[in-house]
């Protein structure tokens, strides 16, 4: 299938590692210039060595002027932003009775604004050219509360309300805004997230991981590949019709009709 996408332009924030690597690895094999964007140069440049062509930002995405200088240097170099696939930050999984009000706000500062500040710039310039589509990759536990996870969760929720409400906006403007809600991924993110889960219930992190997996009706974890080709359907003209509206793929453990 040809999604047309060769000569386009592409951010990808957290680009780095896991999914956010994956999708920018999957872009660059459609022929899309490629920017990551990440906050740690090392990791950037270890990523880039498997990204020919692509180029990398470092920068700390909670701030939302260092996000916007960022969206200025992707476009100086290579650009307007054609698409944009959000996989930046990750609140940190803490059991309930850890909460606080301060564990509370960097939830939302680590995935909320780290996303809303690169989407506010970048979906403005979108529909002032009329095209674009944005890629929200956010995470299962915005719709299902688990207690290890609850202001994460909540931050997610929220990135998945200002989805469908962008979406909604910029209908009209040539902009489509999508979410993704990946399940449990073989990615360093939820390994760290099992400990946190192991240390709550007090067991290892073995059978952590295995009762998780469990509770997977296909039986195992997903593969950040397996997201990033869910992305490039969405940010391409095949799914041209599809906006505002968030896609889970946890491998069958949250059916529901939504």
């Amino acid at each position: 299938m040809d999604l047309n996408l060769r000569g386009k332009v592409a951010l990808v924030c957290g680009g780095s590692k896991g999914i956010g690597l994956a999708c920018a690895t999957a872009l660059r094999a459609e022929g899309v210039k490629v920017a990551i964007c990440a906050r740690d140069q090392a990791h950037i440049d270890a990523a880039l060595a498997g990204l020919p062509g692509a180029v990398g930002f470092a920068a700390d995405l909670s701030d939302p002027m260092a996000a916007a200088n960022m969206v200025s240097a992707v476009s100086h170099a290579l650009g307007p932003v054609d698409i944009l696939v959000n996989s930046a930050g990750a609140a940190k999984r803490t059991p309930a009775p850890e909460l606080s009000p301060a564990a509370w706000r960097a939830a939302m500062d680590a995935k909320y604004f780290t996303t809303i500040n690169v989407i506010d710039p970048v979906v403005k310039a979108m529909a002032a050219r009329g095209s674009g589509v944005i890629v929200n990759i956010i995470g299962n536990g915005g719709k299902i509360a688990s207690p290890v996870h609850i202001a994460g969760g909540a931050a997610n929720a929220a990135l998945m309300l200002a989805t469908a409400g962008l979406g909604a906006a910029y209908a009209g403007q040539g902009v489509r805004v999508v979410g993704l809600n990946p399940g449990l991924t073989e990615t360093g993110r939820v390994a760290e997230g099992l400990g946190a889960t192991a240390r709550a219930a007090g067991i290892s992190i073995e059978v952590a991981r295995a009762e998780s997996i469990a509770r997977i009706p296909m039986g195992r974890m997903a593969k950040p590949t397996e997201i990033a080709s869910a992305m490039l359907f969405l940010v391409s003209d095949h799914a041209s019709y599809i906006t505002a509206v968030t896609i889970s793929m946890d491998g069958a453990q949250s059916p529901a009709v939504v």
